[in-house]
């Protein structure tokens, strides 16, 4: 009596739980499943591309134009840990000097190559060729160029002198294209290579007061275009990458613009739309890996406003001429 009761009290438990649909039960146990597994997916991705980052300049030649800027030094110390032989360029020697110190002294001198360092001025055309020879003689050729230096000003066109206008396309055009065209040879002759031009996102639009600037961008963006073309055959790749703005603020908080009213304005505040250095060289490094030909680097709203420019032109003039309107009525209270 004792067993049948049992068996009976047992028999009724089993009763009271619901049956389970087995699709239902299987979907529970496949979802974490799927979830985990999906994150060490993406993990693992992570993990391989940091570790080609390190490995994809070790023993290459690597060119940074304006190595004594806040990205120039962000890559230059990038490269060097990755084992790159790096060739440093800008205006000033002993600075040049210094910041080859600080990265022999920052890096294990077994695993890196000490970094050599070339005096280069795009504003003196006439000592680019100087330049571009020494360039050369440092390694014998060169696999990576980068060209990150550039020269700004803002002020109504009326006010600028055409001395400023020439000076502007000299450092943001006609130096690089030159010193372009005075490594490709090498390159050709090995037929490999990779240029990869820093430009700002006024190469692809332009807005009020900077006409001169946005000019040498659309120029400088126009040749690397034509370029990518031209030498696709011989084994180069090409690539440019567009910013907003490169600030080591970027990623604090600074004052907000003082018209939000002002969408040409808005497009290029310093706040929040600036990349840090560290960011602009992490997309350097993952555009050499991945060989992309076109990066833009911006949010949503300067991106919108370079689709608006193509689709909706006079939309968008009307816009930026309401800035101006505007921007002129609020200095005059």
């Amino acid at each position: 009596m004792i067993v049948e009761g049992e068996m009976h009290s047992n028999a009724s438990e089993t009763n009271i739980l619901p049956d389970m649909d087995p699709t239902w039960a299987t979907t529970i146990l496949v979802v974490p499943c799927v979830v985990v597994l999906t994150a060490g997916f993406f993990y693992l991705y992570g993990a391989i591309i940091n570790l080609l980052s390190k490995t994809s300049v070790r023993n290459k030649v690597v060119v940074i134009t304006d190595a004594l800027s806040g990205l120039g030094r962000e890559c230059a110390a990038v490269f060097h840990k990755g084992g790159a032989r790096l060739i440093l360029c800008g205006k000033s020697w002993e600075k040049l000097e210094d910041l080859a110190d600080e990265l022999a002294n920052a890096s294990d001198p077994s695993a890196t190559f000490p970094p050599k360092i070339v005096l280069l001025d795009f504003g003196d055309m006439d000592s680019m060729a100087e330049a571009i020879a020494e360039i050369l003689e440092c390694y014998g050729c060169l696999d990576v160029l980068i060209f990150n230096s550039s020269m700004k000003v803002k002020a109504p066109a009326q006010s600028l002198s055409l001395e400023m206008d020439k000076l502007l396309m000299d450092n943001n055009y006609f130096g690089p294209i030159t010193l372009a065209k005075g490594v490709l040879p090498s390159m050709i002759s090995r037929r490999s290579g990779h240029l990869l031009l820093v430009n700002s996102i006024q190469g692809k639009i332009a807005v009020p007061f900077r006409t001169a600037y946005a000019a040498s961008k659309h120029a400088v963006q126009a040749f690397f275009d034509c370029l990518r073309s031209e030498v696709e055959e011989f084994g180069i790749s090409v690539s440019t990458i567009n910013h907003t703005f490169i600030s080591c603020s970027a990623s604090q908080t600074t004052e907000a613009a003082t018209s939000k009213s002002l969408l040409w304005s808005l497009l290029f505040t310093r706040k929040p739309r600036g990349v840090s250095p560290d960011e602009a060289t992490t997309e350097i490094v993952r555009t050499l890996n991945n060989k992309r030909k076109e990066v833009l680097i911006a949010p949503s709203l300067p991106k919108m406003a370079i689709y608006a420019r193509s689709f909706f032109p006079n939309m968008f003039f009307a816009v930026m001429a309401a800035g101006v309107k505007n921007s002129a009525a609020s200095e005059n209270m």
